[in-house]
């Protein structure tokens, strides 16, 4: 007889089917010696969060959200971190005793990965991860320097809204902001107020000439800056941070690395926002991140 566990989480978003989460909580929940744990994925549209949140029993510890659900998921919450009320979005729901608590760790993430990595380009000639196959996604995991932030953001969604408060944390006193929609610019405009820093905003059609940045980071769909590849005027010390991670490498990172520009992926991004969120469903702490990573670059180089 098959025994069901005794705590579940699991990561919500539509499409979800390519979403490695499982992967690194399952790895981690068995590196902790959390036998009872099992992680999970539901494909969930924004307007069906609700009635999926409400039937949830008392096993489910918590929740990760990917596109389109975490401006919603934070509107269901009956409590907030301050960074997820400043963002307005959420990546993560914990089960507490008085409701739904969310977060966004997606900040946590991305400041960890961006200090991690620093600005520094790769000398001419080599690969800016220190030698990995271009076409291994997660290969930029790693250490760096010191980064010091001048920032650009494409795109205008709740990574956007993460990015900019990543930024913020950073000390950086304007992002400059590229998207398709002038309304999606104007909609970050209350964040960024909230968060203490200046938006500058760029059309679409300008993107090219926003790559100034000791950081770009790209928050937009699978082949929505697919153009910009070949027309990027990229400068040293500039570092990429394409939030995608499938399909991999994307145009525009394969073209930052033909440039010798530093490169992160989503799976960078991935691991460590996964970390918080494994500590805070489980009460582990500090996660086992080197477990989690392997696990996880294994299943990218699988695929």
């Amino acid at each position: 007889m098959t025994t069901s566990p005794s705590r579940r989480a699991a990561v919500c978003g539509k499409p979800i089917a390519h979403s490695l989460s499982p992967v690194i909580h399952n790895a981690g929940f068995a590196a902790a010696g959390l036998s009872g744990w099992a992680y999970s994925s539901f494909e969930c549209a924004e307007s069906e969060l609700a009635g999926l949140v409400g039937g949830l029993g008392p096993e489910w510890a918590g929740l990760s959200l990917t596109m389109p659900l975490k401006e919603e998921g934070l509107r269901l919450a009956s409590s907030a971190t301050a960074v997820a009320l400043a963002v307005g979005a959420a990546n993560t729901l914990v089960r507490r005793d008085d409701g739904w608590h969310a977060d966004n760790t997606d900040v946590a993430g991305m400041v960890r990965v961006l200090t991690d990595a620093g600005p520094a380009a790769a000398p001419t000639g080599a690969e800016p991860d220190g030698g990995a196959a271009p076409d291994t996604p997660g290969s930029e995991l790693g250490g760096g320097s010191a980064f010091a932030p001048t920032v650009t953001v494409l795109g205008g969604g709740g990574t956007a809204r993460a990015a900019l408060a990543a930024a913020a944390q950073l000390g950086a006193p304007a992002v400059t902001v590229v998207t398709r929609r002038p309304a999606a610019r104007e909609e970050l405009r209350p964040v960024a107020e909230a968060l203490g820093i200046t938006l500058r905003g760029v059309a679409w059609e300008d993107a090219s000439a926003a790559f100034e940045a000791d950081a770009v980071i790209s928050t937009v769909p699978r082949g929505a800056a697919d153009h910009l590849a070949g027309d990027v005027p990229w400068r040293a010390g500039t570092v990429l941070f394409d939030a995608l991670y499938d399909p991999w490498p994307t145009p525009l990172a394969a073209d930052a690395r033909a440039h010798h520009v530093r490169v992160l992926s989503g799976l960078d991004l991935l691991l460590a926002q996964a970390l918080s969120q494994f500590e805070q469903f489980t009460g582990v702490t500090p996660a086992p991140e080197e477990a989690m990573r392997a696990a996880l670059l294994a299943a990218a180089a699988a695929r």
